[in-house]
């Protein structure tokens, strides 16, 4: 996992293929920019303490005096000079990456930003699980780089109006990162073709924020994360009055691949960079990303009790599907085992768990039992700002004892994650810059939650039963584990959530569908480039296993009433299918559990109402979760 980051300056940013009616900028040097290289060094580091990087690219526009000539455009490492010629150069923009590495793959540590002998450079987040060979010991980064190398120098072949590149059977960038199956965000210079990609997967797994250039602002920034010194920058971007916006500095840029296309213009102007965004390529990835499911309304035989044997076999589809990718999300390379193995410990937790002890947390705690070495222990990463009484440690501790009688050799490490919010006041500020551009109160807690859980920090939970007595102990212990494995996606493809009842009482099957849908194609905005800023701030990699591609797929091939039966009450109809997993599991006892989220499990939510509305009652009555925090 990493954190990446790139600065172009000195560029006039053409976006008008990306929003109508966009005034474009000068590029002029800032005097004293809003946020600067240092910031956002130190932000990326946090995410990435291995190592960290940087590479400046030079791009010049030569230029000629004879009319009839073209002009031409060169690009140079670091300080070189460009060749005259005896017609002299200027220099028109500067690109500079930056990378900062945690190591969790391959066999010897890898810096970034990557460069080739083609002057190609890299900085990505990401792994590759599929789509393109990677193998047990490659690390992703330099697979990739060596692929990108191969691609031609076409924008798009869709574009072209070809389906085969004219350098031959060479891939487009565009179609090679479709291939990709798994979590990324990238920024790639194309030196041949003089042109800049960036973008993120299509789920949005890995978070990638842009600053579009502004009067404030001319740069194009791209940055894992917001430094805290942007955090309340706002302006206005377009500036017909029809149709103008309010802008955050920082935007969470959309999923998709997207070009800056180099080139030069008339002397006394400047270089010109146009943006524009590509499609996607290949059949299943476009598939998934519509999201349309082919059994939707069911007949009434569909719902007869005689279907209790296809169901089943839905349910170990989705099991193995599942399990596989677990197994992917937890094989560990050789250099994460030697750091693990360096701390000296007899016994270790590679892997972590957010636990709840709900019903998405334990399936993945159960599976990642089958998947990793019996030598491993697991860590179960639980919050609380109730003690004892909160609604997610009484399960966390009831999931416990359930994981222990499935797996009783296993060693189970809960880890009670105590927090008080009025104390938190430093934390809250610093969490503030990590959710940005988000900025409600609902986002806000659930950006603690995450933040205080993946941290680790808090006391390890232990009880022993004799025959008389049953006795609880309580260690001081922090998780060492840099892979935290997640449950989101769960709730938004099995229909998890209350609206999701609240839509199928109204409108029915198609109604469901149609939020469900809704829900999985915004999750990258609304959800997973919040949760992996605040996940990875700790120097932590969220992985999702129920976003993998093949479990995204095998749960659309399964018809809506098996997904979920809403008539029925809640811890029954909702995640029908995953509580059938469950019980597979032998989890009979999370099989029934309700959704909470972890604002509420954790009752953080409720803790945020008192001291920012003064009791619940006063926060339900302003919708608290959705009200927008005050500028400080």
């Amino acid at each position: 996992m990493c954190g990446i980051a790139l600065i172009i300056s000195g560029i006039k940013i053409d976006l008008s293929f990306l929003i109508p009616n966009y005034s474009c900028p000068s590029a002029q040097s800032q005097n004293s920019p809003l946020v600067s290289e240092d910031d956002i060094k130190a932000a990326l580091q946090r995410r990435g303490p291995d190592s960290l990087g940087s590479k400046l690219i030079n791009i010049y526009s030569e230029v000629s005096y004879d009319k009839g000539k073209d002009f031409l455009l060169q690009s140079f490492p670091e300080k070189e000079e460009a060749v005259e010629n005896g017609r002299g150069s200027e220099l028109h923009g500067e690109l500079r990456f930056l990378g900062a590495t945690l190591q969790l793959r391959g066999v010897n540590p890898v810096v970034q930003p990557l460069t080739d002998a083609f002057g190609n450079v890299l900085v990505y987040n990401g792994e590759i699980f599929g789509g393109i060979y990677c193998g047990g010991d490659s690390n992703d980064t330099e697979i990739l780089m060596q692929s990108l190398g191969q691609c031609c120098s076409c924008i798009s072949h869709e574009e072209d109006g070809s389906p085969s590149c004219s350098e031959g059977s060479k891939k487009s960038v565009p179609e090679l990162l479709s291939k990709i199956r798994g979590p990324w965000a990238l920024m790639y210079w194309q030196d041949s073709s003089k042109t800049l990609w960036f973008g993120r997967d299509a789920f949005g797994r890995r978070s990638l924020l842009v600053h579009w250039p502004s009067l404030d602002d001319s740069r194009l920034l791209l940055s894992s994360v917001s430094p805290p010194s942007s955090t309340q920058q706002h302006y206005d971007i377009i500036d017909d009055e029809k149709d103008k916006c309010e802008l955050n500095f920082w935007e969470e840029l959309s999923c998709g691949v997207y070009s800056v296309s180099m080139s030069p213009c008339p002397p006394g102007g400047h270089l010109i960079g146009e943006v524009k965004k590509h499609e996607w390529t290949g059949l299943q990835l476009k598939e998934l990303i519509t999201w349309e499911r082919t059994c939707i309304e069911p007949k009434p035989e569909n719902l007869s009790v005689y279907c209790k044997i296809p169901l089943m076999r839905m349910c170990h589809k989705v099991l193995m599907a599942l399990t596989e990718s677990v197994r992917r999300r937890s094989a560990l390379n050789r250099i994460y085992e030697g750091l693990l193995e360096s701390h000296g410990q007899e016994k270790y937790a590679p892997i972590a768990v957010l636990f709840s002890g709900g019903l998405d947390s334990m399936i993945i705690a159960a599976l990642l039992h089958q998947c990793i070495d019996s030598k491993c222990d697991i860590d179960l990463l639980n919050v609380s700002f109730d003690g004892l009484s909160a609604p997610d440690r009484i399960s966390a501790r009831a999931g416990l004892k359930e994981l222990q009688k499935i797996a009783p050799l296993r060693r189970w490490n809960l880890i009670e994650i105590d927090a008080d919010l009025l104390k938190l006041t430093s934390e809250t500020k610093h969490v503030m810059a990590l959710i940005n551009p988000a900025k409600t109160y609902m986002d806000l807690n659930i950006g603690i939650a995450l933040w205080l859980a993946a941290g680790g920090d808090g006391w390890l939970y232990n009880e022993t039963s004799s025959l008389d007595d049953t006795q609880c102990q309580r260690i001081e212990y922090k998780s060492m584990a840099r892979i935290l494995l997640v449950g989101s996606g769960a709730d938004e493809q099995c229909a998890g959530y209350g609206r999701h009842k609240t839509k199928f009482r109204n409108k029915s099957w198609l109604g469901l569908h149609e939020e469900m849908k809704l829900d999985v194609q915004r999750i990258w905005k609304r959800n997973l480039g919040r949760d992996d800023r605040c996940i990875s701030d700790n120097a932590k990699e969220a992985r999702f296993p129920f976003l993998d591609e093949d479990v995204i797929k095998t749960l659309l091939d399964i018809p809506l009433w098996e997904i979920a039966d809403l008539n029925q009450p809640s811890g029954v109809g909702d995640k029908k299918i995953l509580r059938e997993v469950a019980r597979l599991l032998g989890l009979d006892e999370a099989a029934i559990l309700p959704k909470r989220a972890i604002q509420f499990g954790s009752r953080i939510a409720r803790e945020s109402n008192k001291k920012n509305f003064g009791s619940n009652r006063a926060a339900n009555q302003a919708s608290a979760g959705s009200v927008v925090i005050p500028e400080i």
